[in-house]
């Protein structure tokens, strides 16, 4: 048997999940011989670079789902860790706001589920209290959530990183794996003719989940689908308008958000994201086209499972992709002040949702042991936000605390 001191544990990906699990071995297991690889030259390219920046407080949530557990304890714990590294963190407070019936309705269903979330400090509020939160946004109703925030989560990625390496870690870069296997004596992870051997692998390759995950011998589901989210940024002289952030009243049968508004800690504003198939698994524009990504996409069962389900929300994502008034559409209802004159194009992400064969969304993380081997093979939002806990509770997969 290994002796723990001499353990030593290759995580695949730089992203702030991967680089979470790598700072949380070692503080809990110092001693242990750490290795993160990452195919870019640097930490936090993919989801983590292209964040909105918001830290979750945990009102979404199927309660008793790991996503409601460990958004609430990651929010804490994220806070802290800001707090002590003396990174940007701002309690600007989120407004869920209901502009229909229907949304009043459903609003209800989302308050009763946050309150068993114990979601700290919601409260439901009127047409007039929205004005004192937010003095241009309007709507029948909202929920308002003091404690959620804005961060940079490339910075706590960077700050993770160099705690890594401070420990006696490594984060290689510029090895993509294409290997991933059992050998005598351990595991190996192949990047063409380079070769690194550790006793366990933790993979946490996010978009490339998947791939990554079928390398080491996991099940071909969940299967990931790319979607590009794009954003639009206020221009300055309107983005004083927004306090804090404002978020539609999701569709519990769409996993995307819809278009919100959003500060960021630089003091820009964004509008966004839409939800738009992409052509490759890092397809940030539309002209990213990969004709692997797409036959793996199209070969999917569930895509077209999905895609039969979702025919007419896709198409009016699509839309607002290429025009900007129907973009901003939808956003106006929420504040009526700000219209397509008044942002600009931005950037984009691209969110990795797993899909089931049988064409169902993937919602909560999905978290695999193969024997030597863990796979993250889902960690959609709220990730970031949740990054430190899910770092614990993968650590006590390995220490069969957690299955």
């Amino acid at each position: 048997m290994t002796n723990m001191a001499e353990e030593s544990i290759g995580i695949v990906g730089a992203g702030i999940v991967g680089l979470a699990i790598a700072r949380e071995i070692t503080r809990r297991r110092p001693g242990t011989r750490v290795v993160v690889v990452e195919k870019e030259d640097r930490v936090a390219v993919h989801q983590t670079g292209h964040n909105s920046g918001v830290v979750h407080a945990g009102i979404y949530y199927k309660p008793g789902s790991l996503k409601a557990e460990l958004c609430t304890r990651g929010r804490l714990l994220l806070r802290e860790y800001c707090k002590e590294h003396d990174l940007p963190y701002d309690e600007c407070g989120k407004l869920v706001v209901a502009v229909s019936e229907a949304d009043v309705a459903r609003m209800d269903d989302l308050h009763k589920r946050a309150d068993t979330n114990a979601v700290p400090g919601l409260r439901r509020m009127g047409a007039a209290e929205i004005k004192e939160i937010e003095p241009h946004a309007t709507g029948l109703a909202a929920l308002y959530s003091p404690v959620t925030a804005i961060t940079d989560y490339t910075k706590i990625a960077e700050s993770f990183a160099a705690e890594i390496v401070k420990a006696g870690g490594e984060i290689r870069f510029g090895f993509p794996v294409t290997g991933v296997r059992e050998v005598a004596g351990g595991m190996e992870l192949a990047s063409g003719e380079e070769r690194i051997k550790v006793d366990k692998v933790i993979l946490c390759a996010g978009i490339h989940s998947d791939a990554v995950g079928r390398m080491a011998g996991d099940t071909a589901e969940p299967r990931i689908i790319p979607f590009r989210g794009e954003y639009m940024l206020i221009r300055p002289e309107k983005r004083d308008m927004i306090r804090g952030l404002i978020y539609p009243v999701p569709d519990p049968r769409y996993p995307f958000l819809g278009v919100h508004f959003t500060r960021r800690v630089s003091g820009d504003v964004e509008v966004g994201p839409n939800a738009v198939l992409a052509f490759a698994r890092e397809g940030y524009r539309l002209s990213d086209v990969s004709m692997a990504d797409l036959a793996g996409i199209a070969s999917w069962p569930g895509m077209w499972r999905m895609a039969l389900q979702h025919w007419r929300t896709g198409v009016k994502e699509m839309y607002g992709s290429f025009s900007k008034r129907a973009y901003m559409k939808e956003a106006k209802r929420y504040v009526p002040e700000i219209g397509a004159a008044d942002v600009v194009r931005a950037g984009s992400g691209v969110r990795a949702q797993a899909l089931d064969r049988d064409g169902s969304l993937v919602d909560d993380f999905r978290i695999h042991r193969l024997g030597a081997v863990t796979a993250v093979r889902n960690a959609p939002s709220p990730a970031a936000t949740s990054s430190m806990a899910i770092a614990e509770h993968v650590l006590d997969v390995l220490d069969g605390k957690a299955t």
